[in-house]
């Protein structure tokens, strides 16, 4: 059984002591996380037959082949047994490729390995397995070398995939092989047996890296064209005054960006009849080539198709840029671009290549309209966006008819100009998105009545509500209907942007659900009163939580609080549970004080894969007949009550928990509900005379750069939709 204490600096875990980061409030999280086992094949044989000096060598020259490889595809070392290799992907940060990049590395450890002879001329053959499944991650350990870091079956099966894999090969699980679809070429292989399991597993081979197809937009545009139209109108305003604009659109993964830019380059065609001309470009996850979006845009302006060959690929070539420059150019241009294609890294031709495509899409501008889109910018390197910010530079100085669109998500550090314009892509309102699910579940075949089941899931976003009914056409019982797993993958991605305090914040309410103020979430945490204002502040900034006009807060995304939610390990969810549950007696802004006689404070069940946090009951925040009280934050210059210690707040700043402060009653303040003063002495529902009356105001605000209304009470509040 595990037990929980802690003191100031440190977590127990059953018989071990870890030091827990002070950044980190939250030691350990269940996380779905890739491995990748790596090993040799005939390593043993081989060993026996060569000097020991000579196997030292190889095992030099193969770890450091490894190990490098991995590094590159943001993997952890977890260990070392033999001459295996475990490494894992996602188990700190996740971006929602974690399955992708540990593919990739599994690919490129076998070509590296093919063209890298060890010791004299032997060469070595590895077996790689990649396996995707829940595991427990100790978060204090998850660097490279770490031992311990995760606990889970996926590592087993990443073993024993390596094992059924042809030597020179890469298998995946089933997980995998769906997480890494339209990304890698996959080929299906016999099952094969794995332990525990009563029926052989389905196993695939990963065969090589393909660049995914366009999206599908076949369906009706339904719910943006307010924001469609103000994009064309800024656009349409830009080329007409020659005065180069550039807009960004902002919104999390399954939003509609990409809808968006379909649709303006259908609809923006001519500006006063002059035909506009579109340079489109999409980042893939995680390129090989840094400069490869860069290579799309000339692509796109020249005619240029991937599976063109090199005769092909001058020819048109030199047909885009003889309009454009002079013979003398064109000739010495037309190599360097060539090179630029078919390597577009980082090296001094690429580069140089990059400045002649600029030249190009300047010089296109100053012939007719022209509007530059990159999608996904936050994917790119930064040389992506330096290229763009050249451009709109030189284009604004020659008062060009330009226009750069970028789409990316909240969390990217945007790198666009100050003059640039951001418009975010706010979730569909409800009648929007049921339409959407009623032409998506039309077109698959499935009964329109599931959108009464589904409107409450997809959380007003397009990529939610296709993915819902994709997995209900794949089979998903619609009376269950888990998260389904490219949801999961996106949404963890944005939690994992998050800072730990403000994700710790996150999954306390995710696992309070319900009413949830700031102190319920310091006390769930263990951390001092009023330390959690500013990551709710920072959560409702980042698009995560929306302030209500009774002064709550509301999941942005149902699958939001699931995620965070089931985060946290069962004994944390316990621990908060027991914590909200303890609530009544303490925190007024969120249940009753005195609950009926007998009756006991009520419960939150924690929250399952299947179960949602349940909510305190209706009417629980106000008792008849007394006053309505409001917690006092320290926050905002108000000072701490004296019921709390100073020694026990210093002691708890480090941000750990349990701490003293839980056995400690938390002072409040009572507002009368209408004139007058309650008795000296006497507090409301038998608590000591530190209920004090005091009619003050709401004593904490939300900022007004945020744009949102002052709640109507003193506590934070997250609700459920």
């Amino acid at each position: 059984m595990t037990t929980i204490a802690t003191t100031s600096s440190i977590i127990i875990a059953g018989d071990a002591r870890r030091p827990v980061p002070p950044h980190w409030p939250v030691p350990e999280e269940r996380r779905t996380v890739t491995v990748l086992f790596a090993d040799i094949v005939g390593s043993t044989a081989l060993v026996s037959r060569l000097d020991p000096e000579d196997v030292r060598a190889m095992q030099r020259v193969y770890f450091d082949t490894v190990t490098g490889v991995l590094h590159r595809w943001q993997g952890v070392v977890e260990k070392y047994v033999g001459d295996a290799v475990m490494a894992l992907f996602g188990a700190r940060r996740s971006d929602g490729f974690d399955a992708y990049r540990a593919v990739r590395a599994g690919l490129e450890i076998q070509a590296a390995l093919d063209r890298r002879p060890m010791v004299g001329d032997i060469r070595l053959r590895v077996r790689v397995g990649v396996a995707t499944g829940e595991v427990v991650v100790d978060l204090g350990d998850a660097v490279s070398g770490g031992h311990g870091v995760a606990s889970g079956a996926v590592i087993t099966t990443a073993a024993r995939l390596q094992e059924y894999a042809p030597p020179g090969a890469v298998a995946l699980c089933a997980a995998t092989a769906r997480a890494t679809a339209g990304l890698i070429t996959q080929r299906q292989l016999p099952p094969v047996p794995v332990a525990g399991r009563m029926s052989p597993g389905p196993l695939w081979q990963a065969i090589g890296a393909v660049r995914p197809g366009p999206d599908r937009h076949d369906g009706p545009l339904i719910g943006r064209r307010r924001e469609l139209a103000t994009i064309r109108d800024q656009l349409t305003l830009a080329i007409r005054e020659r005065n180069p604009c550039w807009v960004s659109l902002v919104g999390p993964t399954g939003s509609g960006r990409s809808r968006l830019l379909h649709e303006m380059t259908r609809g923006l065609t001519t500006v006063d009849g002059a035909s506009v001309r579109w340079s489109v470009a999409a980042c893939q996850p995680y390129p090989d080539q840094v400069l490869e979006p860069v290579a799309e845009l000339l692509r796109g302006v020249a005619g240029v198709r991937r599976r063109d060959g090199p005769a092909a690929v001058h020819d048109r070539l030199v047909a885009a840029l003889t309009a454009l420059f002079p013979p003398a150019r064109v000739a010495a241009a037309i190599p360097t671009l060539r090179r630029m294609l078919s390597n577009p890294d980082d090296s001094a031709a690429a580069v140089a290549g990059a400045a002649i495509c600029r030249d190009v899409l300047l010089r296109l501008a100053s012939q007719a309209p022209l509007v530059v889109a990159v999608d996904d910018v936050d994917r790119a390197a930064p040389a992506v966006s330096g290229f763009l910010r050249a451009l709109f530079d030189v284009a604004t100085a020659r008062r060009l008819p330009l226009a750069v669109v970028t789409l990316h998500q909240p969390q990217w550090a945007d790198t666009r100009p100050g003059p640039a314009r951001r418009m975010a892509i706010r979730p569909l309102a409800t009648v929007q998105s049921g339409r959407l699910l009623r032409h998506l579940l039309t077109r698959s075949g499935q009964p329109v009545t599931l959108v009464d089941r589904l409107l409450p899931l997809v959380g007003g976003r397009p990529g939610h509500a296709t993915a819902y009914v994709a997995s209900i056409a794949a089979g998903a019982d619609p009376a269950v209907l888990p998260l389904p797993e490219a949801v999961r993958r996106t949404v963890g991605a944005e939690v994992d942007h998050l800072d730990g305090e403000r994700r710790a914040v996150l999954m306390a309410a995710g696992v309070l659900g319900g009413v949830v103020s700031g102190a319920t979430v310091d006390r769930a945490l263990g951390w001092t009163p009023g330390r959690s204002v500013s990551a709710l502040r920072r959560l409702v900034a980042a698009g995560l939580l929306i302030p209500q006009r009774t002064g709550g807060y509301a999941f942005a995304s149902p699958a939001l609080r699931q995620v965070a939610a089931e985060r946290l390990p069962r004994a944390l969810r316990a621990v908060f549970t027991r914590r909200a549950a303890d609530a009544p007696r303490r925190d007024t802004a969120l249940v009753a004080l005195a609950p009926a006689p007998g009756s006991g404070p009520p419960r939150l069940p924690a929250p399952t894969m299947a179960t949602p946090p349940a909510a305190p009951p209706r009417g629980t925040n106000r008792v008849s007949g007394v006053n309505r009280l409001r917690t006092v934050a320290p926050a905002g210059g108000v000072p701490p009550t004296s019921a709390v210690p100073a020694a026990v707040a210093q002691a708890n700043t480090g941000g750990h928990w349990p701490s003293a402060i839980d056995r400690i009653p938390v002072a409040i303040r009572a507002v009368p509900a209408v004139p007058g003063s309650t008795r000296p002495g006497t507090g409301v529902g038998g608590l000591p005379d530190r209920v004090r009356a005091l009619p003050v105001p709401p004593l904490i605000r939300q900022p007004d750069s945020l744009g949102y209304g002052q709640p109507a009470s003193g506590g934070y509040v997250t609700t459920n939709d």
